[in-house]
C-alpha cells in the first residue's frame, strides 16, 4: 500500500482551545484516503473534500469528466479542475456544481481541451488545504476553504500575458447561468445541476471576485466560444477571463455560493471571507480542524494508527452538509428543497441514514452534540416542509435505501440529552410516518401493519424491511414514552417484537415469509438480495439491535448465539448473486476480506462482533475487533472497504478505536470492544474529559484482563453515556492472553433496550 506522507507538518495543535508544541491534527488526517476505488471493487468510493467540519459546500480536485459520479480516483493521471461539490455517494450523485480550472498559453474551455496531467508527487491534501502542480499547462492550482465559501490562488510559472482561469458550470436540466461584471473583476452565476427531487427553482447561485482586472473575457458552450461577451444562460454554460502573468504570475480569487439568491452569495462571501488573503484563510481553516479533530487527543499506537483515526475522524464529520446561510442580522435561514422558499432556521442535508444511523450520529452525539442539536432541529423542520421525516436527502427526498432512521437519530439525541427539538412533533412525525406511504418511497408498506411482516416476494427487501421496521419503532417507543403518550409506546414497543415474525427456528435465520405466512420454498443463507437490502440471511439475522437478548432466547441461549457467530466467521465467503444477478461490489469486497460471512465493507454487520459481549464471550469481540480494524482501515488510498457512506465506515474505526461502540442507538450504552491507543482523552462539550488508558497494550495485547472506572473495578461490557458526560477514567490492563472470566457474567451485560422501556 502507498502511504500519502502529508506535507505541511506545523509546530502546533489546537486541542479544546489550547496550543501545544507537536504536530497538527489536521497534518495527520489524509482525504485521498479511500480514493483508490474503481468498478466492481471500493475502498471507499471517497474523494479528496477540502471543506470545514459539516459544510455547506466542499471542494475537490476531479479527474473525470463529466457527467460520470466517482469524478476522482487515485489511478488516474488527468484532472480537469477544482469543483464545488455536495456529492454524499457516487450513488446519489451531484447537485449545484461548477469548477475553476486554470490553463494558460492559449485558450482551452473544455474538459477534452482543458484537462491537464499531474502527478501524486505533486499533490498536497489536507482537510484545510489542496495544491497540485498541473504538468501541461505548468501552473499550481490551490485552494483553501470556509463553511459557504473558499479562496483559490493559481501560479502560472511561465511568464505569458495569456493566463486564463476557466470556469464550468456543470450541464443541468434546468439552464444555468454566468454574467461577467468587469469593472468589478467579478463573475455571477447559478449551478442548477441535480439528480434528486426538488422545485423547478433550485440552484446554487455563485459569485467569484478576482483580485486584479481581467484584460479580457468571455463564455462559452459546448461548441461555441464568445469572445467580450458577459452574459450566456443554458444547461452547459461557462465562462473564462484572461490575466497578464509576465510580470505577476499569481492570480487569486475567492469564491461563495448560496441555494438562496445570488445577494446571499454575495454576503456569504462577504461573512466568511472579506478581505482576508489566502494564507490568513488557510490558517483559519487549520484551526477549525485541529479544534474539531481535538475533541479526540490520542496517544501511543503507531503513527500509522494515528493517520488512520484522525483521517476517519475527518471523514466522520464531513457529513451531512448545512443546507442555511445567515441573513443581514446573522440569523439563520434556509432554501427549502422541499417547498422551493425561503424559511428562518437551520437546514442540513446530504446524508443516508440507513447508513449512519449505527455509528456516526452516535459520534456526533458524543463528541459534537451541539451540531446534533441542529440536525435534530432539521429533521423536524424537513418533516414540516414536505410531510415526511427524510431517509435519504440530497438535497431533496430520495428514493433510496429503506427504514426510518430519522426515528433512531431522534431516539438517539433524546436519551443522550439532546433535547432541542419539537418532542411532541417527533411523536406525530413517527405516527404519520409509520403508518403510511408516500411519494418517492417515503413511509412504509400498509402490509406490515396488517401481517406484522413484510411480505416477499410481493415486496422487495421484505426481511429487511421488517427488521429495521421493527427497530426503529423501538426508537418511536422512546420518544413516545419520554413524551408521555403511554398508547403510543405500547403500540410501538409491540411492533419493535415484529423481528420474531420473520425468525425461522428451523434454520436459525431471519428469512422471507410470504403473504400466505409460508417460508420460501427455497433458501439458502448465503444467496444475496430478493428479500434482503445488499446482502444475505447470514449478515441480516443479527439486526435485532433493540432485543439481542430476545434473539439469544430466540437462537437456544448463550453458547448457541455464540456458536452461531463463530460459524458466520469460519463459513467460506461462498456467494449465491440471487435476485441480482451478477457479483455485486460488496460481493466481491466480502470474499476479498476472507471474514467468512462477515461483510465490513456494508453496514448491516458494523455492530455484530460485539454481540459476542451479550453472550458471555467479550473476548471474542476484542479479538476480532482489532482484526478488522487492523486488516480493513489504513490512511492510504486503499485504506477504506465498501463505500464509505456519508462517514458511517469511518466512524465505526473511531469509535471502535477508542474501545467502545453503540450497538442500540437510541439507547445510552455503548458496548466495550478493545481501545487500539494507549490513551484516549475525550474533550467532552461540557468542559470536562473522559480517559481511555490501556496499559500494556500493543499489537498482539488486544484481550481485556482487567478493567477499572475511576479507580473502582469495572467488569462490565458496556458503559453508559452518563457516566461518559460524568468525565473521568476507564482504565483497561491489556494482555496478550483471553481472560474468559472478565465480564463473562450474565450480571455484566446491558440490559436488553425493550426491557428498559418496559
Amino acid at each position: 500500500m502507498n502511504i500519502i506522507l502529508l506535507a505541511g507538518v506545523s509546530a502546533s495543535l489546537a486541542v479544546a482551545g489550547i496550543r501545544a508544541e507537536r504536530i497538527q491534527l489536521v497534518d495527520l488526517a489524509n482525504p485521498l484516503q479511500g480514493t483508490d476505488s474503481r468498478d466492481g471493487f471500493s475502498h471507499g468510493n471517497t474523494y479528496p473534500e477540502i471543506a470545514l467540519p459539516f459544510p455547506e459546500n466542499t471542494w475537490s480536485p476531479y479527474t473525470k469528466p463529466q457527467p460520470q459520479s466517482a469524478f476522482y480516483e487515485y489511478r488516474d493521471n488527468k484532472f480537469y479542475g477544482i469543483r464545488q461539490s455536495h456529492e454524499p455517494s457516487i450513488w446519489i450523485q451531484e447537485h449545484g456544481a461548477f469548477a475553476l480550472m486554470p490553463v494558460s498559453g492559449r485558450l482551452a474551455v473544455t474538459e477534452k481541451e482543458r484537462a491537464s496531467v499531474f502527478e501524486h508527487e505533486n499533490e498536497i491534501a489536507q482537510p484545510s488545504y489542496y495544491k497540485v502542480d498541473l504538468d501541461t499547462w505548468k501552473e499550481t492550482a490551490e485552494v483553501t476553504p470556509t463553511e459557504r465559501a473558499a479562496r483559490f490562488r493559481f501560479t502560472f510559472h511561465q511568464p505569458t500575458n495569456a493566463s486564463y482561469v476557466v470556469i464550468d458550470v456543470f450541464k443541468s436540466a434546468q439552464p444555468g447561468s454566468v454574467e461577467i461584471i468587469p469593472s468589478e473583476n467579478k463573475i455571477i452565476g447559478v449551478a442548477r445541476d441535480n439528480s434528486g427531487v426538488v422545485p423547478d427553482n433550485f440552484g446554487s447561485y455563485f459569485v467569484i471576485v478576482f483580485d486584479r482586472p481581467f484584460t479580457a473575457y468571455g463564455v462559452w458552450s459546448d461548441d461555441d466560444i464568445r469572445a467580450g461577451v458577459t452574459h450566456l444562460e443554458g444547461q452547459h454554460v461557462g465562462a473564462y477571463v484572461k490575466f497578464d502573468t509576465s510580470a505577476n504570475q499569481v492570480v487569486e480569487c475567492k469564491v461563495a455560493s448560496s441555494y438562496i439568491s445570488p445577494d446571499q452569495a454575495v454576503r456569504n462571501l462577504q461573512q466568511e471571507i472579506g478581505d482576508a488573503d489566502f494564507d490568513t484563510v488557510r490558517h483559519r481553516a487549520e484551526d477549525v480542524w485541529n479544534k474539531a479533530l481535538g475533541r479526540v487527543q490520542v496517544e501511543g499506537g503507531t503513527l500509522e494508527q494515528r493517520r488512520t483515526f484522525y483521517s476517519a475522524l475527518y471523514r466522520s464529520i464531513l457529513f451531512p452538509h448545512r443546507f442555511y446561510d445567515y441573513d443581514e442580522s446573522h440569523q439563520p435561514i434556509h432554501y427549502s428543497p422541499y417547498d422551493g422558499k425561503v424559511h428562518p432556521g437551520v437546514l442540513y442535508t446530504d446524508s443516508g441514514f440507513w447508513d449512519t444511523f449505527r455509528a456516526a450520529h452516535p459520534l456526533y452525539n458524543l463528541l459534537y452534540p451541539e451540531i446534533s442539536a441542529e440536525i435534530l432541529q432539521s429533521l423536524i423542520t424537513s418533516y414540516n416542509e414536505s410531510g415526511w421525516l427524510p431517509s435519504w436527502s440530497s438535497p431533496g427526498n430520495r428514493e433510496v435505501m429503506i427504514g426510518n432512521h430519522a426515528f433512531s437519530l431522534l431516539a438517539d439525541g433524546w436519551v443522550k440529552g439532546i433535547t432541542h427539538f419539537d418532542l411532541a412533533a417527533a411523536v406525530n412525525a413517527t405516527l404519520h410516518d409509520a403508518h403510511h406511504s408516500g411519494f418517492w418511497g417515503m413511509g412504509r408498506e400498509a402490509v406490515y401493519d396488517q401481517l406484522g411482516y413484510v411480505p416477499y416476494p410481493e415486496v422487495g427487501a421484505g426481511t429487511s424491511k421488517t427488521l429495521e421496521y421493527a427497530y426503529d419503532d423501538f426508537c418511536a417507543a422512546t420518544l413516545a414514552k419520554a413524551a408521555g403518550r403511554a398508547d403510543v409506546e405500547k403500540a410501538f414497543l409491540k411492533s419493535a417484537m415484529n423481528y420474531t415474525n420473520v425468525f425461522d427456528p428451523k434454520t436459525g435465520f431471519m428469512r422471507p415469509r410470504n403473504k400466505e405466512g409460508s417460508w420460501g420454498e427455497s433458501f439458502d443463507p448465503v444467496e444475496w438480495g430478493g428479500a434482503f437490502t445488499e446482502g444475505n440471511a447470514w449478515q441480516w439475522t443479527w439486526s435485532v439491535m433493540q432485543d439481542v437478548p430476545g434473539l439469544i432466547r430466540l437462537m437456544g441461549g448463550d453458547k448457541a448465539f455464540a456458536n452461531k457467530l463463530d460459524a458466520m466467521f469460519n463459513a467460506g465467503t461462498e456467494v449465491k448473486v440471487g435476485t441480482y444477478h451478477f457479483m455485486i461490489h460488496e460481493m466481491n469486497e466480502m470474499v476479498a476480506q476472507n471474514l467468512g460471512q462477515y461483510a465490513h465493507g456494508n453496514e448491516p454487520v458494523h455492530h455484530v462482533i460485539y454481540l459476542y459481549d451479550y453472550a458471555g464471550q467479550p473476548w471474542k469481540t476484542q479479538v476480532r475487533i482489532r482484526q478488522v480494524m487492523d486488516l480493513l482501515y489504513q490512511p492510504t488510498p486503499d485504506g477504506l472497504c465498501g463505500d464509505e457512506d456519508t462517514g458511517q465506515m469511518s466512524a465505526w474505526y473511531v469509535l471502535s478505536a477508542l474501545g467502545i461502540y453503540p450497538v442500540c442507538p437510541g439507547t445510552p450504552d455503548y458496548l466495550i470492544g478493545s481501545p487500539i491507543f494507549d490513551k484516549a482523552i475525550i474533550h467532552l462539550q461540557n468542559g470536562k474529559t473522559f480517559t481511555i488508558t490501556a496499559k500494556n497494550n500493543g499489537p498482539q495485547e488486544y484481550y481485556i484482563d482487567s478493567a477499572t472506572l475511576n479507580g473502582h473495578p469495572f467488569d462490565q461490557v458496556y458503559i453508559r453515556h452518563g457516566q461518559i458526560l460524568a468525565g473521568g477514567n476507564l482504565t483497561f490492563q491489556m494482555s496478550s492472553f483471553p481472560n474468559y472470566h472478565w465480564a463473562s457474567d450474565p450480571t455484566s451485560r446491558p440490559p436488553s433496550a425493550m426491557a428498559q422501556l418496559q
